[in-house]
């Protein structure tokens, strides 16, 4: 489970032991992972892959997943939508969903929250010098183009930055009362 920033503050264990009774065990092949943010729950579903019979080619595989995936979508989405709905007023977050089949994955709903930033003139022409190679539509756009480069390439360095801060947290909550 990833998390950041949270504002109200909420367990995340709690969080993922609430999804994990709501989310039909008939549903999924491993426990919902979760993303934690001040704004929002992302809860990616990991489904039984899809069978094929014979030996399928890598795109007739991936075709059968993306099948499976919008079927599911379908299927769940009533249910899907009473479990957002009761965790919206439980958390005080947006629920967001998603689904793996194998190795194809999608969003089906996510937000897009603005975040402000002020930028000196370096990093202003980092942006624009991605807008006029044609990277990105827009100076919003280019930065989170960045933001993403840099989570693909420090993952293992971001998820121990987390693993750090759960530490620095326990040792808060164990620390003397003022």
């Amino acid at each position: 489970m990833k998390s950041s920033h949270a504002s109200p503050a909420i367990d995340d264990a709690a969080v993922a032991a609430w999804f994990t009774e709501q989310v039909p065990s008939e549903w999924i092949d491993a426990e919902p992972e979760l993303t934690i943010d001040g704004d929002e729950i992302l809860v990616v579903l990991t489904i039984p892959d899809a069978e094929l019979a014979g030996e399928p080619t890598e795109e007739e595989r991936a075709a059968a997943r993306r099948a499976k995936i919008g079927n599911f979508r379908e299927e769940t989405r009533g249910r899907r939508m009473e479990i957002a709905a009761a965790a919206e007023v439980r958390f005080a977050r947006k629920v967001s969903w998603g689904v793996r089949c194998g190795d194809v994955g999608l969003l089906f709903t996510h937000l897009s929250v603005p975040a402000m930033t002020r930028l000196r003139v370096r990093e202003r022409v980092v942006l624009d010098t991605l807008i006029d190679a044609g990277v990105a539509r827009s100076r919003s756009d280019a930065l989170a183009w960045c933001v993403r480069l840099v989570g693909k390439h420090l993952d293992d360095w971001l998820q121990e930055l987390r693993d750090a801060l759960v530490h620095v947290e326990e040792v808060r909550q164990r620390g003397p009362e003022a």
